[in-house]
């Protein structure tokens, strides 16, 4: 099996951004000490305002899509996947405010209410899940059946797609013909990778969506899913659903590349391993919302 420690190199000194806060809690990457803080009912209802409802089949998204790629061996074979019913992806990664709102703790290394959460396990991002689901329900946030939970990995994939079959959700090219080194200027503004940042500093949803209206799908950070790895796309599931495996420490399933990797990692195919146990500051999640009914 492949190792699980991606293929980063050491952090740079940190950007400073002046970017305002994304989003509707509206506050600026380091507010001032007399700016009041979101109470924890106001982060809940705005993560749950913040869901994009994804309908397979409707309008230019198609029910069914190849996922994989021809890239790399791990992304093989192409296969197709038919998702037989609708559900809702979480517009941006987690943020830090509201992570700290349901468990209590922000252990992450690049520190701002609205950037990612990161430096938390895939049993963290399993654990607010849950915590966050019994939270909205006791709020009457959401139905007593609705439930938030990680994406499968052919989930997440066809949300970073958005209808597409190119490399990345906005065409087959990173890069233009004068880019050098890591330099991907057609990447840049859609995605935070190692030719545009230093660290994980700006807020979720600075840069473009993809179709769907998805922040941050490409970049910014790896994001969990609940699958766990397999070396390839062998026998796996044409439903959508997530591949299980028995043993308890089996790594898992990252997705998107983050602001530590060179523009081939931020293709909508990639995916890498990723121990069950461990922590990065580049790794971080978002949830998908399954409504009763």
């Amino acid at each position: 099996m492949p190792q699980s420690r991606l293929p980063w190199t050491l952090p740079r000194p940190s950007l400073l951004f002046t970017l305002l806060m994304i989003g509707s809690v509206g506050m600026q990457v380091c507010p001032a000490d007399d700016q009041p803080i979101p109470d924890r009912e106001s982060l809940l209802k705005t993560f749950v305002d913040e869901f994009v409802l994804i309908a397979p089949g409707v309008e230019q998204f198609p029910q069914s899509f190849e996922m994989g790629s021809e890239a790399s061996p791990e992304e093989q074979p192409k296969h197709p996947v038919t998702l037989a019913r609708p559900f809702h992806m979480a517009k941006y990664e987690v943020p830090q405010n509201l992570y700290e709102a349901v468990m209590g703790e922000n252990p992450s290394r690049w520190k701002g209410p609205r950037n990612s959460v990161e430096m938390i396990t895939w049993t963290d991002a399993n654990t607010f899940c849950e915590s966050v689901t019994a939270l909205l329900r006791e709020a009457h946030l959401i139905e007593q059946n609705d439930s938030i939970r990680l994406p499968s990995e052919a989930e997440w994939e066809y949300c970073c797609r958005a209808g597409t079959d190119t490399a990345y959700s906005f065409g087959d090219q990173a890069t233009s013909p004068d880019d050098e080194g890591n330099k991907a200027s057609l990447l840049d503004p859609y995605a935070w990778h190692t030719g545009n940042a230093a660290g994980n500093d700006p807020p979720v949803g600075a840069l473009k969506a993809n179709p769907w209206g998805l922040y941050d799908m490409h970049g910014y950070l790896w994001e969990f899913t609940a699958d766990h790895w397999q070396d390839d796309h062998q026998s796996a599931p044409t439903d959508g659903s997530p591949r299980i495996s028995s043993e308890e420490d089996a790594p898992i399933v990252v997705r998107g590349g983050s602001w530590k990797d060179r523009h081939p990692r931020l293709r909508s195919a990639a995916r890498q391993s990723f121990k069950i146990d461990a922590r990065d500051d580049a790794v971080g999640f978002r949830c998908v919302m399954d409504k009763a009914g």
